[in-house]
């Protein structure tokens, strides 16, 4: 079984993939929160820093764009070749409606013949580095998938990773497995699933229910469990020590890196928001949190948790 990390913006940039993966290795590759390179400027800004090597040394990164003009990929791919890299992802999948008005993530979805000549311009180009790509499986009408399902199958993409759901879902309907079953009965690339994995128990029915599959992309659930990729290899249970550490490490390594501890708050609240479902009654301490004005009130707060409330057992929570 290979697992990668889901990117998640605001989340999982190179300062976090770092400490998660030195506490918690075992991760196939964490995949970066996705930039929108233009012909002008392929890879510059926040882009350019989340990809640079010193940045990721020793972690498997796979960087992620989000484009819908080849030149402006192509120009992003050779770069990242030349950094280094051996893969390069295409986000089909975003549900933001700032991305979809711009025909963008998963708004691309909805043009599928400028699709299909994306891909054709992308792979007629004969790049030296592979191209995988992440998906929902149409705009807002599933029954376009089909049809997206063979403009993918007629390129060498190297991993397509299907989430399972199409874009006016987001992430609030259920995932549609139908959809996902199609892919793997009708679709000859190598495939991941992605969506809704919060517990190990929730990977091994999608292994269960997709034999033919063995990779799985984990988002969400991750975060809110750093360690559930061990848990899901057979290894122990998260604890509270190691979660506190985690925190503590992982807020230590932010204030190295960003400017006053206001940017570090934010982070920390982000993060809150899914690793506080682990705890049983977290309600006072997350709502302490999200009030929180400084660095030293929030960690007051974790602190509270950690003293208070234990995790659920069995890994067992909802996002």
């Amino acid at each position: 079984m290979t697992t990668y990390f889901a990117p998640l913006e605001g989340i999982t940039g190179w300062v976090y993939r770092s400490v998660h993966h030195q506490m918690f290795p075992g991760v196939t590759a964490y995949y970066t929160p996705f930039w929108a390179p233009t012909l002008d400027s392929p890879l510059a800004g926040r882009g350019l820093a989340d990809v640079l090597p010193e940045h990721n040394q020793g972690v498997p990164v796979v960087p992620q764009l989000l484009t819908n003009q080849a030149d402006a990929f192509l120009a992003a791919a050779r770069m990242l070749r030349d950094l280094g890299y051996q893969e390069v992802n295409l986000n089909l999948g975003c549900p933001s409606g700032t991305v979809v008005a711009k025909k963008k993530g998963s708004g691309f979805l909805g043009l599928p013949e400028q699709l299909d000549v994306f891909f054709d311009q992308v792979f007629s180009a004969g790049l030296e580095i592979k191209i995988s790509v992440k998906t929902r499986v149409g705009l807002n009408d599933p029954d376009a998938w089909p049809d997206l399902a063979a403009i993918f199958d007629r390129y060498p993409i190297s991993l397509l990773i299907v989430h399972p759901r199409i874009r006016r879902d987001f992430y609030r309907e259920p995932v549609r497995l139908e959809a996902f079953q199609y892919a793997a009965d009708h679709i000859h690339l190598p495939l991941c699933y992605n969506g809704d994995l919060n517990t190990p128990q929730d990977c091994q029915d999608i292994l269960t229910r997709f034999p033919t599959v063995d990779r799985l992309m984990l988002g969400r659930g991750l975060v809110a469990n750093p360690a559930l990729v061990r848990e899901l290899a057979g290894g122990p249970a998260l604890t509270k020590n190691e979660l506190l550490e985690f925190f503590h490490r992982l807020t230590e390594a932010y204030r190295q890196v960003l400017f006053g501890d206001h940017a570090v708050l934010g982070k920390c609240k982000e993060l809150w928001f899914y690793m506080g479902c682990l705890f049983t009654n977290p309600e006072k301490y997350l709502k302490a949190m999200r009030k929180a004005k400084t660095l030293t009130d929030f960690t007051l707060a974790v602190d509270a948790l950690f003293r208070d409330q234990d995790l659920k057992p069995g890994g067992h929570f909802s996002l």
